[in-house]
């Protein structure tokens, strides 16, 4: 069955509606109202149809229509019309946008407060430093059985173990060590340290206790700790807002999924895939507490080899074009105030595990 033109007009005037009233959306309405210039008869036909096709759903038999994921994909993808802000608008928000970060240091938690009051849902924002390497090794012997591993990374930051080994290593095979690690993994990423470099380095030094793989495992995990995501959340209370979680259970479940921790894009996926303005609605949510929501995202340049993310989560029935351009916005703003040299934001990545306070929500 084809999408007509005629069918698209009728889909994106009752996503419209349902935006605007959480109520569905009857052939009466769109007979008197819509402007679409055509019967209830053949609206109703037409609804019927787009029900088949799976773009919308009767919660009852005797009322309206409701848009399911599909038709909201559909909406987003081709029907919406994109949003602009008034100059009123703009200057408001670079204004709230400057005076955050003045008065917050350019922390992400701000920047989620901000996100969360512009769209009056709930909001993230998170961000992904550049990936760290270890610029020197220095490897202290303490006795037979201990060792000091230290680590100075790319971006200045220390890291440092104590090793007890089994069994005794003798100092001049620590002393070779700490040379041929200097010499050969120093200014790689974690990725480049392989078994086979691992086995290269042992056969050289004559390492025969396995004392390399010791600190090749020490490089890996302080350049992956180095890199540890944390994130900040705001407004969850929001949620309480919009009908579609006037059921306490299914808004609790959403808030707490999102205040333990909970992932809001692939675990595999970058925030250098969110260049522009995503989307995710309902089933194509990474969990099954996110199943019945939407998210919407896009990143930013926070300087200094710094991306971030902002997003907004809340449920599929929402304005995404104006939340789009909203997010868009301040993406923008932040991307021009926070590359132009100043010290990037606090904070990492995707998995949600740092919770902001309650003020300004």
């Amino acid at each position: 069955m084809e999408l007509t033109e005629r069918k698209k007009r009728i889909l994106a005037s009752v996503v419209d509606k349902y935006i605007e009233t959480a109520e569905p959306v009857g052939s009466k309405y769109l007979a008197n109202e819509a402007g679409l210039g055509c019967s209830s008869a053949t609206i109703r036909n037409e609804l019927a149809e787009l029900v088949n096709m799976g773009y919308l759903e009767q919660p009852h038999t005797s009322a309206g229509r409701v848009p399911t994921p599909q038709g909201y994909r559909m909406y987003v993808n081709e029907l919406m019309e994109k949003q602009r802000m008034s100059i009123e608008e703009t200057e408001d928000l670079n204004a709230r946008l400057s005076a955050k970060l003045d008065e917050l240091d350019n922390t992400i938690d701000s920047i989620s407060k901000l996100a969360s009051q512009l769209t009056n849902y709930p909001a993230l924002a998170l961000t992904s430093a550049a990936r760290s390497t270890i610029k020197r090794y220095d490897f202290i012997y303490v006795d037979a059985n201990t060792i000091i591993l230290v680590a100075m990374l790319s971006n200045n930051s220390v890291k440092n173990k104590l090793v007890h080994l089994p069994v005794s290593v003798d100092e001049n095979l620590v002393m070779r060590l700490s040379s041929m690690f200097n010499a050969s993994f120093t200014g790689i990423s974690d990725e480049e340290i392989t078994p086979q470099l691992i086995n290269t380095t042992e056969r050289a030094s004559g390492d025969s206790i396995g004392l390399t793989s010791v600190i090749a495992a020490f490089a890996i995990e302080s350049m992956s700790s180095d890199s540890a995501t944390s994130a900040y959340i705001a407004g969850e209370n929001r949620l309480l807002n919009h009908p579609e979680f006037r059921d306490p259970d299914k808004a609790h479940r959403l808030m707490n999924y999102l205040q333990s921790g909970g992932y809001i894009l692939p675990p595999d996926a970058t925030i250098e895939d969110t260049s522009e303005v995503r989307v995710l609605i309902g089933p194509e949510n990474v969990a099954e507490e996110l199943k019945d929501s939407s998210v919407i995202v896009t990143s930013y340049d926070a300087g200094d080899g710094t991306r971030g993310l902002i997003g907004i989560v809340g449920p599929t029935r929402m304005d995404y074009s104006i939340i789009a351009e909203k997010l868009s916005f301040l993406a923008n703003g932040l991307s021009k105030r926070l590359s132009a040299g100043t010290s990037p934001v606090t904070g990492m990545h995707n998995k949600l595990i740092i919770k902001g306070d309650d003020s300004d929500r």
